[in-house]
């Protein structure tokens, strides 16, 4: 869970993650906290976060998920699922996001909002989503619905394998990193929320001249592709 001064959302969206949703699963909340200046940090600890790692400094959503997923991979996870701190996205359909991983039809999933229920949500922003995945679906030559979603899940080879190469956001380049190595992503249908509390870091002008250089330079770069076949668990 990456998170930047959410000391108003963060307590909430911690306490609203299914713990017992499966008898052979283990859940367990690691915070990445990008250097906020606020009480995140505390709320955080109160909600009942597992684990929390701290950046002296703000560094990017691109570094704190990365970060995240190098953590889930340091405590051994099975799946791991990102998901936004700014109570937009519904933590309750944690389980919905990452059944195709755990049946084994996927190895990369998102939280689809376009494919589910969207309240609140601004034209601006709605028409910047549309654009950004219409990019990325005709780069990679795979329909996408929502290529911005703030909820994610991996598998562990996904997290183990997966590369971001800029700091301040993840959300293309991490998608195109995945699709291209031979990553299956499939998209599950949730209900979103635009936030009520706090304030996003998104900034029109700086999210386009870093992710446009970004995307460019990820699909020029070679990547290697997976050869393990996968078999849906029974």
């Amino acid at each position: 869970m990456p998170a930047h001064n959410e000391e108003s959302n963060i307590g909430e969206v911690i306490a609203r993650v299914p713990r017992h949703f499966h008898p052979e699963y283990t859940v367990e909340v690691a915070v990445i906290d990008d250097g906020s200046k606020d009480g995140t940090v505390a709320a955080a600890k109160q909600a009942g976060a597992d684990h929390i790692v701290s950046f002296p400094s703000n560094r990017g959503l691109g570094a704190a998920v990365r970060e995240g997923l190098a953590q889930c991979c340091r405590l051994n996870a099975d799946i791991g699922l990102m998901i936004d701190s700014d109570n937009e996205y519904p933590p309750e359909q944690i389980p919905d996001v990452i059944e195709p991983i755990r049946r084994g039809t996927a190895d990369y999933t998102f939280g689809s909002r376009f494919k589910g229920q969207i309240r609140g949500m601004k034209l601006h922003r709605r028409l910047g989503n549309y654009f950004f995945t219409l990019l990325q679906s005709v780069l990679v030559r795979k329909w996408i619905y929502d290529g911005q979603s703030g909820m994610r899940g991996f598998s562990r080879e996904a997290m183990e394998r997966a590369e971001i190469i800029h700091d301040y956001n993840y959300a293309q380049v991490l998608t195109l990193n995945l699709i291209r190595q031979g990553f299956r992503l499939e998209e599950v249908p949730i209900s979103y929320q635009v936030r009520t509390k706090g304030q996003s870091f998104i900034k029109f002008k700086e999210y386009v001249s870093s992710v446009i250089p970004a995307i460019y330079k990820e699909m020029k770069r070679p990547v290697a592709k997976r050869y393990r076949q996968n078999f849906p668990r029974k």
